[in-house]
């Protein structure tokens, strides 16, 4: 006879029915008590023989049936942010008036320092990534997580993308732009003097930066190339954790030294990591889990993953803010005909070579630029659609299509390396 998963269910289902004993339990009982219970539902069984129906009994074996089938299955599992209607997508600036920490006052306090030990910045330089633990009290890291709780319940259209494709809970592309609390975290913030201390510079601009929560997909192995209108040696990639890491997924892990590699083209996302010239790059992965408050910081060029949960829904939060920074002397470099333009949609009609200095790039370090808050906050700051078209257009050429499409394959829940 063939046990199939449903005789084996009918089977336990009965055999709990008769014993009148919960198939859930298995807690182990101590020998007298054991006894005690075994004799006295001995004496339950003998009563209730007289008055126990056939249908009361085919009752107990559907109830304990369903209550064994329910161990079986798997628990359905609830996404902890659900996906906003078309209709409930805001446009234009947002502010959610949260308080500063440390009774900072906007527009006016200086931002704050955070001394960077020269051991960080040594082993950043060396293996292309460093972690950097509490930079964030709690005061700031709460003040984050109000402003991306209000970003989720008021989303933008600019995370359209994104969100729809459900690639993220929610992710959105140059979040300061629109979203007043994320604008006023750098300019208050020790987030420019850490960066600058990691990039031995002495200036400090946004290129671009990403509010992200939840990956569900998950990215394979890559390297950034949406780092804004600049070069690789121009940049330094960042990381500002809101919350704990899970388990078994979401950890960032990243190829010690990769950012030296010559094998990689500057124009792929995807990186396969079995490529010749590889081996000694793939032989030594560093996995992070930061905390709350915690930066990451590393090289553009640093080839790294992050699993996605197997289910591809999140119960819990991962809240990250990321980005781009540019150091000194950074100047303008037009992307056009590349998959790097996508993070570079701005109307600000820089050219090629010019110095990167504008409101669509701000300062931050060593201190925020007035007026160029001042052309954020009354909304000369954005993209348009005739700007976004002409930038685009450039990637329906075969070849600038096929660079584009190494994006594509960076996208999964899990890496199998």
């Amino acid at each position: 006879m063939v046990m199939t998963k449903s005789t084996c269910v009918k089977a336990a289902a009965v055999l709990s029915a008769l014993l009148c004993t919960e198939v859930a339990g298995f807690a182990p009982i101590a020998p007298k008590a054991f006894s005690s219970k075994l004799s006295q539902s001995t004496q339950v069984a003998e009563v209730e023989t007289t008055t126990v129906t056939p249908e009361a009994e085919s009752t107990k074996v559907v109830e304990a049936e369903e209550k064994v089938e329910s161990m079986i299955k798997p628990e359905k599992k609830d996404k902890i942010v659900t996906a906003p209607a078309l209709w409930e997508y805001n446009f234009g600036l947002q502010d959610p008036k949260l308080p500063m920490p440390h009774g900072i006052v906007q527009g006016v306090t200086p931002p704050e320092r955070y001394v960077v030990d020269e051991s960080f910045i040594e082993t950043l330089e060396r293996d292309g990534v460093v972690h950097i633990k509490g930079v964030f009290d709690d005061e700031w890291v709460n003040y984050l997580r109000k402003a991306t709780a209000y970003q989720i319940e008021n989303p933008h259209f600019w995370a359209f993308a994104g969100t729809a494709s459900q690639l993220y809970d929610y992710i959105q592309r140059n979040i300061w732009q629109t979203n007043k609390a994320f604008t006023s975290f750098y300019h208050h913030s020790a987030v420019g003097h850490v960066l600058a201390q990691c990039g031995r510079t002495e200036e400090v601009r946004v290129s671009t930066d990403l509010l992200m929560v939840n990956p569900n997909k998950g990215f394979k192995w890559h390297q950034d190339n949406q780092n804004g209108p600049i070069l690789w040696n121009e940049a330094l990639r960042f990381w500002i954790t809101m919350d704990e890491t899970p388990a078994d997924h979401g950890a960032p892990v990243y190829l010690k030294g990769s950012h030296r590699n010559d094998v990689v083209s500057d124009q792929a996302v995807f990186v396969d990591i079995k490529e010749e010239g590889l081996e000694d790059y793939r032989s030594e992965k560093i996995e992070f889990r930061p905390k709350p408050g915690d930066m990451l910081v590393w090289h553009p060029r640093t080839i790294h993953k992050v699993d996605g949960p197997k289910s591809e829904i999140w119960t819990s939060y991962r809240r990250v803010l990321g980005g781009t920074v540019a150091k000194a002397g950074t100047m303008y470099r037009d992307k056009r005909g590349s998959g790097g333009v996508l993070s570079d949609l701005g109307k600000h009609g820089m050219v090629e070579g010019d110095k990167l200095e504008s409101p669509y790039f701000p300062i931050i370090y060593p201190q925020f630029n007035p007026e160029e808050a001042k052309e954020r906050d009354e909304g000369n700051v954005g993209r348009s659609p005739s700007d976004i078209v002409s930038k685009i257009g450039g990637l329906v050429s075969k070849a600038s299509g096929e660079k584009f499409s190494s994006f594509f394959q960076v996208l999964n829940s899990r890496s199998e390396d």
